[in-house]
């Protein structure tokens, strides 16, 4: 079966593109980081795999699905869903800046934003109208108390 344009249009894909893109710009940029970029860089890319693992894990032993476009089987609202309604993808973004922070490609930083909105109109907004048509008032009382990209929300 030929892979197609859906089968690669998944958050790892862009977000390997978004860190080529930082890397070629790399190529052009003032070296501003240096020796602290690299080290805060290796540090931000080792933490947002662990987040992704462990985000991965938490879905996986709740028995839904960590692929986009599937129906998902379980809400998982604890652990680190507590915090962020899409630790994957807030870990993804903070893999692509420290992936910039460690290529010192200051001129890379606004891929950050772009990656942001590219994940949250391509991903984010179908997966959330697929969490609320299958669990209703239970993901809204979840997205009420808890901020998209990182946190809880005051007074809920």
């Amino acid at each position: 079966m030929p892979l197609t344009l859906r089968d690669i249009d998944i958050p790892p894909s862009w977000l390997v593109l978004h860190i080529g893109a930082a890397w070629g710009l790399s190529l052009v940029s003032p070296q501003v980081f240096e020796a602290w970029g690299a080290v805060l860089g290796q540090i931000l890319v080792g933490l947002g795999a662990l987040v992704m693992g462990a985000a991965a894990l938490q879905m996986v032993l709740s028995r839904t699905t960590v692929i986009p476009r599937r129906n998902p089987s379980a809400l998982v609202t604890g652990g680190l869903f507590a915090w962020s309604r899409n630790p994957i993808y807030l870990a993804d973004a903070v893999i692509l800046t420290g992936a910039i922070l460690w290529l010192d490609a200051v001129l890379a930083l606004p891929l950050i934003a772009s990656f942001v909105w590219l994940i949250q109109t391509r991903f984010i907004r179908d997966e959330e109208a697929r969490l609320t048509e299958a669990f209703g008032p239970e993901f809204d009382l979840w997205a009420n108390r808890t901020r998209r990209w990182l946190g809880r929300k005051s007074g809920v």
